[in-house]
């Protein structure tokens, strides 16, 4: 199971009541104040681990919360902490707060006209970086704080404060430094397959990739990156049609698109319209996604009829880079492997 998107509830540990006790020792009769302060709640943390591809842990329990702060206790001892709860998500998670309180009312407000509000609070990208998504509450102070020279026996003490709880929404933008866009069946999972260890399933009918999938492509000198099967895209898909959204929100973060046309037809298709209507999905959608670095990559011109539709291609996109493949036949491969190489590639410790 894939899960990019969730709703959660999170509910950080109560603060510890701080403690209100008088010394009570033999020959000591008037013994002073001696309350200690209640701990403090347990934190909810979210901590990025690149060992984890997708929010599926969330789907089985939907509910994080954290101890609450022991109350303080005689001779001064503070209550023990609260033990914090620290749940991993994977680079690229986007973390949203809803206004709703519980999760009873996210879900009618959904269900409802005008919908919910959510407000952005963090975009988790690095690898080993935390946040604190629900601070924990602070213990409170016993009396042995208040005592002064004029009140000797304070009977004053505070209690714990609240930690945080709210109702939050995950949605995975997967990361990765290069997407591959195409229509179901134009070989994208062949590819990513050929460029990298990733072993998508492939088989000849549409919308075999149900799910992103992102393989390491290494190169001499230490150097990789990564790259992305974004499951196919259908014309209309900026209007949530056929995978629609699922599909493009994990192309908001690659550093270049890499548009995988069938030049070879099959299936009646037209690589020209085919590269029209992508380009014009991707604008549709984001604009601002338009404008990210783009090639067209030729697959399948081992089939018959490839060769003069790229020339008609050419002529009708001069200006565009193209590289023609066989990823079937592992053909021209080392010219994206040096593309890739020159763009996005970067050093690693291996």
């Amino acid at each position: 199971m894939f899960v990019d998107h969730i709703r959660i509830f999170a509910k950080a540990g109560d603060g510890g009541n701080g403690a209100v006790s008088f010394r009570r020792e033999k020959f000591v009769p008037r013994g002073g104040p001696d309350g200690g302060d209640g701990g403090n709640g347990g934190d909810i943390v979210l901590v990025v681990d690149p060992s984890t591809d997708n929010l599926r842990q969330f789907f089985y329990d939907p509910k994080l919360i954290a101890q609450d702060g022991k109350p303080g206790g005689g001779v001064r001892k503070t209550g023990k902490g609260g033990k914090k709860v620290v749940a991993r998500v994977p680079p690229g998670t986007v973390v949203y707060r809803s206004t709703a309180a519980t999760v009873m009312e996210a879900v009618e407000a959904e269900r409802s006209d005008e919908g919910i509000d959510l407000d952005p609070v963090a975009d988790l990208t690095e690898n080993g970086q935390e946040f604190i998504l629900c601070a924990g509450g602070i213990g409170g102070k016993g009396n042995w704080n208040f005592r002064t020279s004029t009140n000797q026996a304070p009977q004053e003490h505070t209690l714990g404060t609240p930690g945080d709880q709210a109702v939050f929404y995950l949605e995975l933008r997967r990361i990765a430094d290069a997407g591959l866009v195409g229509f179901p069946n134009a070989g994208k999972s062949t590819l990513l397959g050929k460029l990298s260890a990733a072993k998508p399933k492939v088989a000849a009918y549409p919308f075999t990739t149900l799910q992103p999938m992102v393989g390491v492509a290494e190169f001499g000198g230490f150097r990789r990156c990564t790259i992305a099967d974004i499951p196919g895209l259908i014309e209309g898909a900026h209007e949530n049609r056929g995978l629609g959204h699922e599909f493009l929100r994990h192309i908001t973060r690659c550093r270049v698109l890499l548009f995988v046309v069938d030049m070879g037809g099959t299936e009646g298709r037209d690589p020209v319209s085919d590269i029209e209507i992508l380009r014009k999905e991707i604008k549709e959608y984001d604009a601002e996604l338009a404008r990210f670095p783009w090639i067209v990559v030729a697959n399948k011109m081992d089939v018959e009829g490839a060769t003069e539709n790229l020339e008609i291609f050419k002529q009708r996109f001069p200006k565009v880079e193209v590289i023609p493949i066989s990823a079937e036949l592992e053909e021209g491969l080392d010219n994206l492997k040096q593309y890739l190489d020159n763009e996005i590639a970067y050093k690693y410790n291996k």
